[in-house]
């Protein structure tokens, strides 16, 4: 069974920081590009952060640059999305997302396996 178990959501004040960790089981974890996607209340599913199957490559959303981190550990199936100057409008349901490509795109419809998804709420 293919499974993506988002965790490490929470309340935090604005100017905190949270880590995000996306367990992956089920497929061949190496040969996949690892995304992360959020999605407010009345709001369109967006790209957040990527990092590639192969090098290691990343990528992120205009509106996190420069405040988060990307990483993967393949021995440990495991992606973490570290979030730094967390904004209240980083509110949103994280999920994680699984695609079966080296370079990943954030884009929802290249996603081939999505994950739960982990609440953050960020207080003013």
């Amino acid at each position: 069974e293919v499974q993506l178990q988002a965790s490490g959501g929470g309340l935090v004040q604005a100017g905190g920081s949270l880590r995000l960790s996306c367990a992956a089981s089920g497929f061949t974890f190496e040969n996949y590009a690892i995304g992360w996607f959020r999605q407010a209340p009345g709001k369109e599913r967006e790209g957040v952060s990527c990092i590639s199957s192969s090098d290691g490559s990343t990528y992120y959303g205009d509106f996190v640059k420069g405040r988060s981190t990307i990483s993967r550990d393949n021995a440990k199936n495991t992606v973490y999305l570290q979030m730094n100057s967390l904004k209240p409008e980083d509110t949103a349901v994280y999920y994680c997302s699984a695609q079966r490509r080296e370079l990943c795109i954030l884009v929802p419809r290249g996603t081939d396996y999505w994950g739960q998804g982990t609440q953050v709420t960020v207080s003013s």
